[in-house]
């Protein structure tokens, strides 16, 4: 993630003003600035390619109460009452909430907020590139909380997950090896808990199944070694799978499902301890043997994204239209010698169907 600011003669006068000793110039500097580039920290944090991103994201008034009607987006001859999980404030534990279909849901949304600030004397010399590394640092805070909620989010939901008393999450075929014949699995398992509406087989234009798996780098590692490996399957089109592997080089794909690749993810890593988390204690962790989820385990997460399961209620400023409202923080005064910004957002995050969820314990 990077920003910056181009060295053209108008910003570079806008930054000179941000360090005038006059204070209404200054002030009036700092938050022209900041009207500026509000919305691009907003666009950079919602476009990176990260958890919290997988997101499907509404929009709501900054001064209204989210929603959500659940029978619009549940089977009306399922039984009447759901599971949902959500998270009431950030950092918090996500609970599950058992309501019925025909309610609306109320989204609880907690806000989001960073704080950074520089030396004056960086704005009077005109260092675009310390003002944009403040910027920067800004929507690192920011995608940094997000991400962390999210995972809290979707791995408490997966491992709570089962539809007709078959858990969403089940051990790989060999302990420490994800292969093909895993994901393989995973597809249809997807395929059997994902109906229509009527309980039947979906619209195949609608309903894809697993979309996109999460894993980590070792499991792309894993992925990637398909192109050089010979696969003991006794099946005649494995070197097609193998050159499927070899062309699609550091973006794997694999029978149409997008690979992403987390370093959170993997042995001890940090979603990983997340899952093992909740799965203790909802006691609800698979893992080969019958054990429980190990430190050494890691989870590959399958999404399906053609659900709009994974929600994102976010406010919209009235002043500006946007979701990400920074502004010149006022609490420095020119003795201090400093000029700050303060950022934040409003937002939720919402599984509203765990049926959207898989994964694989390896």
């Amino acid at each position: 993630m990077k920003i910056t600011l181009k060295n053209t003669p108008e910003q570079i006068e806008l930054v000179k003003a941000m360090a005038s000793r006059n204070r209404d110039v200054a002030y009036e500097a700092q938050t022209a600035l900041a009207e500026f580039i509000g919305p691009v920290l907003a666009e950079v944090v919602n476009q990176a390619p990260v958890l919290s991103n997988l997101f499907t994201t509404l929009q709501y008034n900054a001064d209204d109460n989210p929603s959500i009607p659940l029978d619009l987006y549940f089977d009306v001859a399922d039984e009447d009452y759901i599971q949902v999980f959500s998270q009431s404030r950030a950092g918090g534990l996500p609970t599950s909430e058992v309501l019925p279909t025909s309610s609306e849901l109320k989204i609880a949304t907690y806000s989001l907020d960073s704080a950074v600030s520089f030396d004056r004397r960086y704005a009077a010399k005109s260092r675009m590139d310390v003002v944009a590394k403040t910027m920067t640092r800004v929507a690192q805070e920011i995608l940094l909380k997000q991400n962390t909620i999210s995972a809290n989010v979707v791995m408490t939901a997966l491992a709570n997950a089962s539809t007709n008393g078959i858990a969403h999450a089940f051990a790989s075929a060999t302990q420490g090896t994800f292969t093909l014949a895993d994901l393989n699995k995973l597809m249809t398992k997807s395929k059997r808990i994902n109906t229509s509406f009527a309980g039947g087989t979906p619209d195949s234009g609608i309903a894809k199944g697993v979309t996109d798996i999460l894993v980590s780098p070792e499991i792309v590692e894993s992925l990637r070694a398909i192109a050089y490996n010979p696969l003991s399957t006794g099946i005649p089109n494995a070197d097609v799978i193998a050159e499927e592997a070899y062309s699609a080089a550091g973006a794997p794909s694999f029978y149409g499902i997008n690979v992403i690749e987390l370093i959170e993810l993997g042995d001890d890593a940090k979603f990983s301890k997340i899952f093992e988390a909740a799965g203790t204690a909802a006691s609800a962790t698979p893992a080969h043997g019958g054990t429980a989820y190990a430190s050494d385990d890691q989870i590959v997460v399958g999404i399906d994204r053609s659900r709009e399961s994974l929600v994102r209620p976010v406010a919209v400023d009235a002043e500006n239209g946007g979701e990400f409202n920074l502004i010149a923080d006022d609490q420095y005064s020119i003795r201090q010698n400093k000029i700050g910004y303060f950022g934040s957002l409003e937002e939720g995050r919402v599984v509203i169907d765990n049926r959207a969820l898989l994964g694989v314990v390896v």
